[in-house]
C-alpha cells in the first residue's frame, strides 16, 4: 500500500479533470455539521459542509463510532498542513512510519469551486494519481491547512503553469488569509476550522522527525458532534 501523499508544489495538476468536476456553487452558504475535536494541544471546532455530503456523512459516521479517538496527527509540515486519521497510529511506537493505514474503502471526490484550500480548510487525504486517477479520498485520513499568504504575482504564475484561474474572491482569500492554492481541484475540501486555528499553528511549530512526525505525539483525544 503506497503512503498517502500530497502533490508537490510545482507538480502539474490535471486541469481538465478539475474544470469538469468542480461545481459552480460560489453563492452556497457554508452550512453543515459542527464537531468538536479535542487534542492534546487544545480544542478545535470544525464545520463539515453540507454540499460535500459523502464526506460529511462518512466523517460523522467515524466520529460516532469512535474511529478518531486516540489517533495521532502523524504528519506535520510547517506552513503547509497537519494530517491525521491513520488507523494504524493509535498504538504506534515512537518513530514508526505512518500514513498508509486504511479502513478498506474510499470516498468519491466531491470537488466544489467554492471550497478552496484556504487556511483552516479541512480536506481529505488520498493516494496519488498513479494508483488513484479518480482522486478518491481516504476513508479516514484528513488534513487541516495552515499554508502561506501569497502575492498576486505568484498566483499569476500558478495560473500560467497549471492552467487554473483564480476568481477575485479566491485571490482575496489567498492574499490575505492564506492557504495552499496549488492543491485546489486535486483534494476534496469538505469543511473548515471555525474555532481553534491557534491549535493548528501550535502543532505545526512542534519539532518533527525526518518523516514529518512530531517527536512528541500529538493525539486526538475525542471527537464529538455538537450540532
Amino acid at each position: 500500500m503506497k503512503k498517502l501523499t500530497f502533490l508537490a508544489f510545482f507538480l502539474l495538476a490535471s486541469v481538465a479533470l478539475w474544470a469538469q468536476t468542480a461545481d459552480k456553487h460560489d453563492n452556497v452558504k457554508h452550512e453543515g455539521v459542527k464537531v468538536r475535536m479535542t487534542t492534546t494541544e487544545g480544542e478545535m471546532v470544525l464545520l463539515l459542509y453540507n454540499d460535500t455530503p459523502k464526506h460529511r456523512d462518512n466523517f460523522v459516521k467515524l466520529v460516532k463510532n469512535g474511529t478518531y479517538d486516540g489517533l495521532l496527527f502523524h504528519r506535520v509540515i510547517r506552513n503547509f498542513m497537519i494530517q491525521g486519521g491513520d488507523p494504524k497510529s493509535r498504538d504506534a511506537k515512537p518513530g514508526q512510519p505512518l500514513g498508509d493505514g486504511t479502513l478498506g474503502y474510499t470516498v468519491p471526490a466531491e470537488f466544489r469551486a467554492n471550497h478552496i484550500h484556504k487556511k483552516g480548510a479541512l480536506c481529505a487525504a488520498r493516494q496519488g494519481d498513479d494508483v488513484n486517477p479518480r482522486k478518491e479520498s481516504s476513508a479516514s485520513q484528513f488534513y487541516i491547512v495552515q499554508g502561506n499568504v501569497w502575492d498576486n504575482k505568484t498566483l499569476d504564475m500558478m495560473e500560467a503553469r497549471f492552467g487554473k484561474k483564480f476568481t477575485p474572491e479566491q485571490r482575496k482569500v489567498y492574499t490575505t488569509v492564506g492557504g495552499t492554492p496549488h492543491l485546489d481541484g486535486d483534494y476534496t475540501v469538505f469543511g473548515e476550522v471555525l474555532k481553534g486555528m491557534e491549535v493548528v499553528d501550535k502543532i505545526t511549530a512542534m519539532e518533527c522527525d525526518r518523516m514529518d512526525r512530531p517527536v512528541r505525539d500529538v493525539r486526538i483525544v475525542k471527537v464529538e458532534i455538537i450540532k
